[in-house]
């Protein structure tokens, strides 16, 4: 196998991977796309792992720039996850009453 057919596999499993995310995400209620977003994100580590190894591993220039973006959208992708749960949490924080005895 050749490395165009290699990226036109690839290719056509993005393709497909956007269509699978995008049937699931319109199925969720609207309620659970908060907790569900920054789960996914939170997981999203596995795409910043494979950009490290296909960084790694490049031995030509478009290998280099995908392995390059797929670090630098995963991290911030992994990143924004874990500031969206941050927040999701402190919606669910009991607040203190201002200066009086609870």
């Amino acid at each position: 196998m050749n490395e165009a057919t290699l990226i036109l596999y690839a290719i056509y499993i993005f393709v497909l991977a956007v269509f699978v995310g995008f049937e699931v995400i319109s199925k969720v209620p609207v309620q659970l796309h908060t907790p569900l977003m920054s789960g996914t994100n939170a997981i999203h580590g596995i795409v910043m792992l494979g950009g490290m190894l296909v960084l790694a591993e490049a031995a030509t220039p478009l290998l280099t720039w995908l392995g390059f973006a797929a670090v630098v959208l995963g991290a911030m992708n992994l990143f924004g996850g874990f500031v969206v749960t941050d927040r999701m949490l402190e919606m669910f924080k009991t607040k203190k009453p201002a200066g009086g005895k609870s």
